[in-house]
């Protein structure tokens, strides 16, 4: 597909409004080498990026971001550094569901297990952080804004889609900081990538839709 079919398609389905949960938790994967000349290096060194390759290489490769849509999960690796002696290896685990993103914690750490088998204990180290939780719970008790934001947007003469959430959002942040807050559509396409771009016409759009939040509100 072309850039600029992208944009037409990306133009139709402007009024996505994202009030879907999403469970996300980064992690951060350290993997520790033994460093030998390479001269003597057999049955002694543990080369710690051979490792960090070999422990990318056990996840499985259909459940990558590339691979998924709608509400799959995935794997997704952010960010690898290192060397003989040190590896890192940064991910981010997605899923809708939280017996899911369970399953995906625990095989990383199936994995880190039995490579600390083969190599010696404290060899892989998993390092797990919470992140952005289940916005849904604290959004249902004050649903009205979640209708409100669907009246708004039809005002501005769109029909919101409401679709699952596959990133973070600070609505998730917010919500959990003691502040409900929905997401809305931006207008904008392409995210994170070199053709990310948004139209003054598509911001313009977006403006109509918080005014009119903003007028059945002062109603």
């Amino acid at each position: 597909m072309k850039f600029k079919d992208r944009a037409m398609s990306s133009m139709q389905n402007f009024a996505r409004a994202m009030f879907m949960p999403v469970l996300i938790l980064p992690i951060v994967v350290t993997v520790h080498g033994f460093s030998v000349h390479p001269g003597s290096a057999k049955n002694t060194m543990i080369n710690a990026q051979n490792v960090a390759m070999e422990f990318h290489a056990a996840l499985p490769a259909f459940s990558r971001p590339e691979h998924t849509e709608g509400r799959e999960g995935f794997f997704h690796l952010t960010s690898m550094v290192g060397d003989v002696t040190t590896a890192k290896l940064g991910y981010i685990l997605r899923d809708h569901d939280a017996a899911k993103l369970q399953f995906k914690k625990d095989n990383m750490l199936d994995i880190a297990e039995f490579l600390n088998g083969k190599y010696g204990e404290g060899t892989v180290e998993v390092e797990i952080k919470d992140s952005y939780r289940n916005m849904l719970e604290k959004i249902k008790p004050h649903f009205h804004l979640v209708e409100t934001a669907r009246k708004a947007t039809r005002m501005a003469e769109l029909e919101p889609e409401e679709i699952p959430v596959r990133g973070g959002t600070d609505g998730a942040m917010l919500s959990w900081k003691g502040l409900p807050c929905p997401n809305l559509g931006t207008g904008g396409f392409n995210f994170h990538g070199v053709c990310e771009c948004i139209t003054a016409e598509r911001m313009d759009r977006c403006t109509d839709i918080l005014l009119n939040i903003i007028s059945l509100y002062a109603e």
